[in-house]
């Protein structure tokens, strides 16, 4: 799932929408990226994403504690995120896109920029 998408299921927040958050409940296996972990360690040591806080400090366990699990960056995901075509600059989106190509899963996402890489998109 993308990073939002994430931090708002950890966080109980209404921007994901129920039947989206009834998929995530209901799938035996969802992923997480460290490439999420990244981004919001990022953004909250920016100041940038205040909300997420208690999430950037203990990412590991909240991942877990949902009963979620990371999705390791390959050589081969890493490679594919750098080569990737297309105006999409974000580079945690675009791990994001390497490793749900390369692996033929669906992303959680409400941004449809994810929809010109050909991958699922559930929201």
């Amino acid at each position: 799932m993308d990073t939002c998408a994430f931090v708002w299921f950890a966080l109980g927040d209404e921007r994901l929408p129920p039947r989206t958050r009834d998929v995530l409940e209901s799938e035996a296996i969802v992923f997480v990226s460290p490439a999420s972990a990244w981004e919001v360690a990022t953004k909250t040591r920016l100041g940038k994403w205040d909300e997420a806080n208690e999430i950037a400090t203990d990412i590991a366990n909240v991942i877990r504690g949902l009963g979620f699990h990371d999705l390791p960056i390959s050589v081969d995901h890493a490679s594919r995120a750098g080569l990737l075509p297309g105006p999409h600059k974000d580079p945690f989106d675009r791990m994001l896109i390497a490793q749900a190509q390369t692996e033929n899963l669906a992303i959680v996402s409400s941004d449809k920029i994810f929809d010109e890489y050909h991958i699922r998109r559930i929201w």
